[in-house]
């Protein structure tokens, strides 16, 4: 049916479909893809509104979700904005590209459920107390991740370090880590065909970003354009426009591959990051003296080794390692993304794109890194552990000599306070079956106590 622009009543529907579709544009934000970025930067209305204006009403008004923060931000903050799609009230389960879950969708005893190789930032809101074998105990929530600054969602600042742990003269401010302070919302930084990471201000990366180099599925760059570095990561000279000071960082993004469907439970298999050169560098970024120097075969007394490559014990025992009293593993089927590593130094895309269908442990060649040990974001441990550390065991014995997770009825000092189920999402849905009972702690999978 044709619209009679001299009739008042069809200007006014006509006016009222626009209207609709303005909304239902604005609104599908939340639910949006992963290729809302496409390897760079995204649409400027997703993450900014123009004149704080819509549909005749300001922002704040029509749509709380979208508050109007700095820099004409759709929220108070910049991790505020990051949230306004990376978390969704109403998920039952993973969730794509999602990684914080919201607070209504895990009341006290249940857990965040997102399940990203980074973890769900919904973990620094869960503190526990029990009254272990010392006496009172506490596992505080700040202690589990990233303090991010989301007030939408109510992140707030960490409270006991003003700044990055393990800093540098200039320690990162505590009071200014956002989203942001990592992932670069302009998606500046790109790979070309030459495995080069730049960015327009250095005259070589005019090239355009045609899609996202996050993934195994990912195109290669050519000679026409470029791709973006694994998720948006800053790289040399990063530093968010809104912190003062001088923060920049001084090492390039890591190389680094990961699935489709990374965001998923690991009872059946493990989700695989190909993880390759420069993560620890990348880390210390922010935390340079917990692991320096990087390019000394000899580490500090006092610290873990890192970039460091695993010697030939370590790599024996991690591709023998099953579980505790088990050490009759192959090299084939011997990884564990609850204790991952880095392959060598590399920064082929085609090794690590092979690299993410793969269950190979490590060979002569291949690193520890910081995320052998820790998440990138949250976890359900304290120090963003991926696996709990404070106690011997990760499992006990129901009685029939099966391995069960510890309860805070009936091992309180082992359940540090979490629920069963609570235990269980922090190991990423794995069933305590995976484990033998009286499990140790999975230090053991490269030192099998022999350190």
């Amino acid at each position: 049916m044709s619209i009679d622009y001299n009739k008042e009543s069809n200007v006014k529907t006509f006016g009222l479909y626009i209207t609709l579709f303005i909304m239902a544009f604005f609104l599908s934000f939340p639910e949006a893809g992963n290729a809302f970025h496409d390897g760079g930067v995204a649409a400027c209305e997703g993450c900014h509104t123009m004149h704080n204006s819509l549909s005749g009403a300001t922002v704040t008004n029509a749509y709380p979700q979208y508050q109007a923060g700095p820099y004409l931000l759709r929220g108070t903050d910049q991790s505020s904005v990051c949230l306004n799609c990376h978390e969704h009230a109403g998920d039952t389960g993973p969730s794509s590209f999602h990684i914080s879950t919201a607070d209504i969708d895990m009341p006290t005893g249940s857990p965040p459920f997102q399940l990203t190789p980074g973890g769900d930032f919904g973990w620094l809101k869960k503190t526990y107390n029990w009254t272990g074998a010392s006496g009172p105990q506490t596992s505080r929530g700040e202690r589990h991740g990233h303090n991010i600054i989301a007030i939408d969602y109510g992140y707030t600042a960490d409270s006991t370090h003003s700044s990055a742990p393990g800093g540098n003269t200039s320690p990162y401010p505590a009071n200014a880590l956002s989203c942001t302070s990592c992932h670069d919302p302009h998606g500046q930084f790109r790979r070309t065909s030459t495995g080069a990471i730049v960015k327009p201000e250095t005259g070589a990366a005019e090239l355009p970003i045609k899609n996202s180099g996050s993934y195994d599925t990912s195109p290669d760059p050519d000679a026409a354009a470029a791709v973006g570095v694994y998720r948006l990561l800053g790289g040399i000279g990063y530093q968010p426009k809104s912190l003062s000071g001088n923060y920049a960082f001084t090492f390039k993004p890591f190389s680094a591959v990961a699935p489709d469907t990374y965001n998923r439970e690991e009872n059946t298999s493990d989700v695989r990051i190909a993880y390759g050169n420069n993560v620890s560098q990348w880390c210390a970024n922010c935390h340079g003296i917990r692991h320096t120097p990087f390019v000394n075969t000899i580490q500090p007394a006092d610290n873990h080794p890192t970039n460091h490559p695993l010697d030939q014990d370590v790599i024996s025992i991690y591709n023998t390692y099953i579980k505790t009293g088990d050490l009759t593993g192959t090299n084939a089927t011997a990884y564990l993304s609850l204790v991952p590593f880095q392959i060598n130094n590399t920064d082929d895309m085609t090794i690590l794109k092979g690299a993410v269908s793969s269950t190979a442990g490590p060979v002569p060649g291949d690193r520890i890194m910081c995320l052998t040990c820790h998440r990138a974001h949250a976890s359900g441990w304290d120090s963003v552990m991926r696996f709990p550390m404070g106690n011997t065991f990760m499992t006990v014995d129901d009685g029939l000599g099966n391995p069960v997770y510890p309860n805070p009825a009936a091992n309180p000092n082992d359940a540090m306070g979490r629920t069963t189920i609570e235990y269980q999402k922090a190991l990423y849905d794995r069933a305590p079956t995976k484990f033998a009972p009286y499990q140790r702690v999975l230090c053991d999978k490269c030192h099998n106590g022999e350190y």
